[in-house]
């Protein structure tokens, strides 16, 4: 078989994926850019275009800037909770310690399990059995359901999130672990380095393209996070804990503001693909560096 051939072969194997990226991505892709120009409400057959005024009136929303920044602050907790946590769970794991085995089988058990199933359970845990027991124990701040209070609400949806989110990250992390010579480790004891010193000089270094991909898929997670808030909040008590996917979502499918919630989704889209893309040029050169 002769090169063109084989070229031609290639070609055509790679025919079926890029019809079904297409359709599947670039075509909604660019149908959600037409109709953000629009006023479409999703149902009517006839709409007007009106230019750029959805993006405008984005930002003259204080709904929009109230859940951006609710969404901002929910991902950066969740991103530095994911990274710590999910580096000193995978260094405890990687111990050689008996049981090793079923602790890390029973540690990636809610890994299995649906978002939304996950926050229905926490929804039912939190309204019975939390102020039950801050009842028994007497502490104030769990007497009541934590989703009904505004200051508690985030922090308990982002425990749920952090408590089935962290398996893979933590798998991640496992597998850089392994790949750290242990003959490093092994002189860095013998010259009296210290255990942060180990970390920060050899282990961190080894482990820093997989903490380069956690970010960007955490990053993704908390900028997009829906199921856990819908299922657990719906956005309350108020707009506590409305993130931008919760208001696209309503203006879209509850509001009938179809091409408005489309132009709200390109936004976080941008603002996805910028701060991935900074942060993956600051891990490259301090690869580099």
């Amino acid at each position: 078989m002769g090169d063109k051939s084989k070229n031609r072969t290639f070609f055509l194997f790679t025919v079926p994926g890029f019809l079904l990226y297409s359709f599947f991505f670039i075509v909604p892709v660019l149908m959600g850019i037409y109709y953000s120009v629009t006023d479409w409400d999703g149902i009517s057959k006839t709409y007007d275009f009106i230019g750029l005024g959805n993006y405008v009136k984005i930002f003259h929303t204080s709904q929009f800037l109230d859940s951006l920044f609710f969404t901002l602050k929910y991902t950066a907790l969740l991103i530095v909770f994911t990274i710590v946590l999910g580096i000193v769970i995978a260094m405890l794991l990687n111990r050689k310690i008996k049981g090793r085995g079923f602790f890390r089988t029973i540690y990636f058990v809610p890994a299995v399990l649906s978002s939304l199933t996950v926050g229905l359970i926490f929804n039912k845990i939190c309204y019975y059995m939390i102020p039950i027991i801050g009842n028994a124990l007497h502490i104030r701040a769990l007497s009541q359901n934590p989703l009904a209070d505004k200051n508690l609400a985030m922090w308990t949806i982002l425990f749920v999130n952090l408590w089935q989110g962290l398996c893979i990250p933590t798998l991640l992390f496992l597998a850089g672990l392994q790949s750290v010579p242990t003959d490093l480790y092994d002189g860095a004891a013998l010259d009296g380095a210290s255990s942060w010193d180990i970390f920060r000089y050899i282990t961190l270094p080894f482990i820093l393209p997989v903490v380069s991909v956690v970010f960007v898929l955490t990053l993704k997670s908390g900028l997009m996070v829906f199921d856990y808030i819908k299922a657990m909040t719906d956005g309350g008590p108020g707009s506590a804990t409305r993130s931008v996917a919760m208001l696209i979502y309503k203006h879209g499918f509850t509001q009938n503001k179809y091409a408005f919630s489309i132009a709200e989704a390109i936004v976080m889209g941008i603002i996805v693909a910028a701060i991935s893309a900074g942060q993956i040029y600051f891990t490259d050169k301090k690869k580099a560096v």
